[in-house]
């Protein structure tokens, strides 16, 4: 019992969040290839007697580690924060709609506005309550 709601969780997350996953799973796999495509840059210097750049290119292998190594992690730790930013999305989203709202009623006519004034629709609980 206990594994099939681990695996539930497992791929509840892993659905909810492919996207991240997919990013960090591309920077992790680009961080193991760096060490395989520095050696291969290492063996063309070498052969072409370009001793010089040897130097840029240790550089580069360990910074393309790094920056992905940092990124993985980064995107790990803020993956669950972005739920609160989606929350203050949807607010600010039902805000705009009030907005708006209250912009086509700036252009309404007068007619319209009184008929949106007097109006009173009640509904069947409504009614209910009222007895």
């Amino acid at each position: 019992m206990f594994r099939q709601v681990k695996s539930a969780v497992f791929w509840y997350y892993l659905y909810k969040f492919r996207k991240r996953v997919v990013i960090i799973a591309l920077l992790l796999i680009v961080a193991l290839f760096a060490n395989a495509i520095y050696s291969d840059v290492v063996e063309y210097l070498k052969l072409k007697d370009k001793l010089q750049y040897l130097e840029i290119a240790l550089f580069s292998k360990w910074f393309i580690i790094i920056f992905n190594i940092v990124f993985s992690v980064y995107l790990i730790l803020t993956l669950f924060k972005n739920n609160k930013k989606e929350e203050k999305t949807t607010i600010k989203k039902d805000n705009k709609k009030e907005k708006k709202v209250s912009n086509m009623e700036d252009k309404l006519s007068q007619r319209e506005q009184e008929f949106l004034e007097k109006k009173n629709l009640k509904s069947k609980a409504d009614y209910l309550l009222d007895r």
